[in-house]
């Protein structure tokens, strides 16, 4: 997989998690003891940071995978306590690790000079 189609996959898990908030916590299960706007602003501002970083793609690649790693603990927790919130959870744990990995540099391969024994 080359870079580019990495970091771009990592960019389409990190808006699609971004939209799981919204559709999570303003639409299909809206949070009964707090308001809404409540719940989408500690959904959505900490998805929110990387963008400060916009002019550098994969600087706000790997901020958004470090703050990913906020919302895999959050589906996990959610996963676990919550049953009827695990469909949900599921999905954001698999958009966290996809946000996570996008993150990982591909290694470089090295040419190959000559001979593969070393000179004695």
């Amino acid at each position: 997989m080359k870079a580019n189609l990495q970091r771009r996959i990592g960019f389409a898990a990190w808006g699609a998690l971004a939209l799981l908030q919204v559709a999570w916590h303003a639409w299909l299960l809206p949070p009964a003891r707090m308001p809404v706007g409540v719940a989408l602003a500690i959904g959505l501002l900490p998805l929110a940071i990387p963008l400060f970083y916009w002019r550098t793609p994969a600087r706000a690649l790997l901020l958004a995978g470090m703050v990913s790693l906020f919302y895999f603990c959050h589906g996990v927790a959610e996963a676990w306590a919550a049953p009827s919130e695990r469909a949900l959870a599921g999905i954001e744990i698999a958009l966290a690790v996809v946000v996570i990995l996008a993150c990982a540099r591909l290694p470089k391969r090295r040419r190959e000079t000559g001979s593969k024994l070393p000179a004695s």
